[in-house]
């Protein structure tokens, strides 16, 4: 087991500041080289205190604007175009970047795409669902319509 400190919000797992004993294989591969953590030594109690001081300044700040953004978020659905195949089935998936691409692209806020949750892997157009933890104590669920982008057909020359 490692023995951690997140510096950002873990779903399932703490926000930032908080101590945490993981596994060695999750602290190695996924939450230290994409910056969530950092490894607890015992100088690193003056960097909880740090992280601890600059979420709390920022979640007061921010607590108006998350709740603002969250009910502009289940107020309308986010539409999201996306390059499809005869049948609707997509060139690849959808990602929480352009999930967070698209709020920001209609003009509902500006959201960090590791703050999106996608329920199901999404292959194909149609409706779905996700979630976007937008503050500690905010969460918003947002209907997301994937739709086919529309194809320019070449015409043929004779």
């Amino acid at each position: 087991m490692s023995k951690l400190i997140l510096t950002h919000e873990v779903t399932g797992l703490g926000t930032a500041g908080d101590i945490v004993d993981v596994k060695n294989g999750y602290a190695r591969n996924f939450l230290i080289p994409r910056g969530f953590a950092i490894t607890w030594t015992k100088g690193g109690e003056k960097e909880i205190e740090n992280i601890k001081a600059a979420r709390a300044v920022r979640a007061v700040a921010n607590l108006e604007d998350a709740q603002r953004i969250a009910a502009g978020l289940s107020a309308s659905p986010v539409k999201l175009t996306v390059k499809a195949g005869e049948a609707g089935r997509l060139f690849g998936t959808v990602k929480q970047g352009d999930v967070a691409d698209a709020i920001e692209a209609q003009g509902l806020g500006t959201v960090d795409k590791r703050n999106v949750e996608i329920a199901q892997v999404i292959k194909s157009t149609g409706n779905y669902a996700a979630t976007v933890r937008l503050h500690s104590d905010v969460l918003a669920s947002i209907d997301l319509q994937v739709v086919a982008e529309k194809s320019k057909k070449k015409s043929k020359k004779k």
